[in-house]
């Protein structure tokens, strides 16, 4: 019997399959760190490809923001000057206001005063009469000539719409305060002299009713110096 020994590696065997083994695993890290490499440069690669998508959304966020800030400073101006323009035109109203205010008092007293026929500088006597169709006599020292255009030797006129005849008409309406458009002329009559006369006048309501006692001044006019607060017409001409 034929005794065979059986073949046992060889140092130099181990050592190839060792630096096998180590090769192996060298080879399996590197491609780890490839693979690893891929995906940090492809995660890389979208956070730069979504980076300008951000850059943009900030700038219309900023673009946004200025727009706003732009209207409100318009509008906060715009409110500014409709308040100044409310303010200058209340204002006015009220200029306007206190000077018609101012009108209508001063125009209130005169009319009042017209109707107590008294201007100034002047003093009014009023005097109970006996005649029963008179409620009371006035005579105010401060009523003057009404002014005339006649000229030359004054000759006392009754004809209606004449010179003469219209200047005792502004005579009558100045003693009683009664405006010429406000009046009925009753009667203007001789007063007892060539430059005396006597107008009977009433208001168109029928509520005031004077008797006036008229004067002409040569080259001054017409002027009031009685007048008779009527109660009636019956019996006054």
């Amino acid at each position: 019997m034929t005794n065979e020994k059986k073949p046992y590696p060889s140092r130099l065997d181990k050592k190839n399959r060792s630096n096998s083994l180590l090769n192996w695993m060298i080879g399996v890290v590197f491609a780890l760190i490839v693979i690893t490499g891929a995906f940090i440069f492809l995660d890389n690669g979208d956070e730069s490809a979504q980076e300008p998508e951000s850059v943009t959304i900030e700038t219309d966020t900023e673009q946004q923001t200025s727009g706003e800030e732009t209207n409100l400073e318009e509008d906060a101006e715009a409110d500014e000057k409709a308040e100044e323009e409310a303010d200058a035109k209340a204002e006015e109203e009220a200029k306007a206001k206190e000077e018609a205010d101012k009108a209508a008092e001063e125009k209130a007293e005169e009319e009042k005063a017209a109707e107590e026929g008294k201007v100034t500088g002047g003093t009014i006597t009023r005097e109970d009469s006996s005649d029963p169709v008179v409620e009371e006599t006035v005579i105010n020292t401060s009523w003057e000539p009404v002014g005339t255009k006649q000229s030359g030797k004054h000759v006392s006129v009754y004809d209606k719409g004449s010179v003469d005849w219209n200047e005792k008409i502004n005579a009558i309406s100045y003693a009683t305060g009664l405006s010429q458009d406000n009046m009925y002329v009753m009667m203007i009559k001789n007063g007892g002299g060539p430059q005396k006369s006597i107008g009977v006048v009433q208001s168109k309501d029928k509520s005031q009713k004077y008797r006036v006692h008229l004067e002409f001044k040569d080259g001054e006019g017409w002027k009031p110096v009685k007048m008779d607060v009527l109660k009636t017409l019956e019996g006054a001409y």
